[in-house]
């Protein structure tokens, strides 16, 4: 997999020597990594003794991968459409295990911004996505998952306990929606909520720097639910079926 993101990043072919060099990684053991990714169909040579270059298989195999479980496509437009009248980043996330993962993502033009990609990881506990994740959980899953977290202080407000979440929950509940101020990422707010897909948990999120996008967050907040709404051609708002659940 690093072998795949160093072309996605480079963009050109690389022969082994500079592969080796680039990850540190023993001559005898890139020959290795090359020969079976050659040999499988995954890396070609586009000209002799050129260096090596991934083969489209790398995209028949995600495709058929994807369209498992595909995203709605309205989703995609939600974000797109967040990122544009906010000016900010817009994301859809999934929960893995104590992590949330960014699984579709629109990033925000201007100079400063969350820089941010599909599969960028964060704490399920310490971000507003995540904490949207945690909402869709009944009691009984997140206490399970609260034992196998690792509960650091990424920054002053960071919720470092299992009462300082579910505090955070309920304050989300009843606010209408999860925010972050540098809970995890120093310098960065968030605002999201609960995004459920059919049985799939996601949530959908807008962060941006503190100091641009921090006063705006009720507004974003409005926002994200009013176009949720339209987007999924419903009225149902998700914060207030969970604190109805909860209730």
């Amino acid at each position: 997999m690093e072998i795949l993101e160093y072309f996605a990043r480079t963009k050109k072919p690389a022969t082994l020597a500079e592969l080796a060099d680039h990850f540190g990684w023993p001559r005898s053991s890139t020959f290795n990594l090359l020969t079976t990714l050659s040999e499988k169909g995954y890396l070609y040579e586009p000209r002799p003794r050129a260096g090596y270059y991934p083969t489209l298989r790398w995209l028949a195999m995600a495709r058929m991968i994807a369209e498992v479980e595909p995203l709605p496509a309205w989703t995609h437009t939600l974000i797109a459409d967040l990122s544009s009248q906010t000016g900010e980043t817009a994301a859809i996330a999934a929960p893995s295990g104590t992590i949330a993962v960014f699984i579709d993502v629109v990033e925000s033009s201007a100079p400063i911004r969350y820089f941010a990609q599909i599969g960028h990881r964060i704490p399920i506990h310490a971000t507003s996505s995540g904490r949207a994740l945690l909402l869709q959980y009944s009691p009984e899953e997140r206490d399970a998952l609260y034992r196998k977290i690792e509960f650091k202080q990424y920054g002053p407000s960071t919720p470092i306990s299992i009462d300082a979440v579910e505090t955070e929950l309920r304050v989300s509940l009843a606010r209408g929606y999860c925010q972050s101020f540098a809970d995890y990422s120093r310098d960065l707010a968030g605002v999201a909520i609960p995004l459920p897909v059919g049985d799939r948990r996601l949530s959908v999120v807008v962060a941006g720097p503190e100091f641009r996008f921090g006063p705006k967050i009720p507004e974003v907040a409005a926002l994200l639910t009013r176009l949720t709404q339209r987007h999924r051609g419903d009225k149902n708002d998700a914060m207030l079926m969970l604190a109805g659940q909860s209730g």
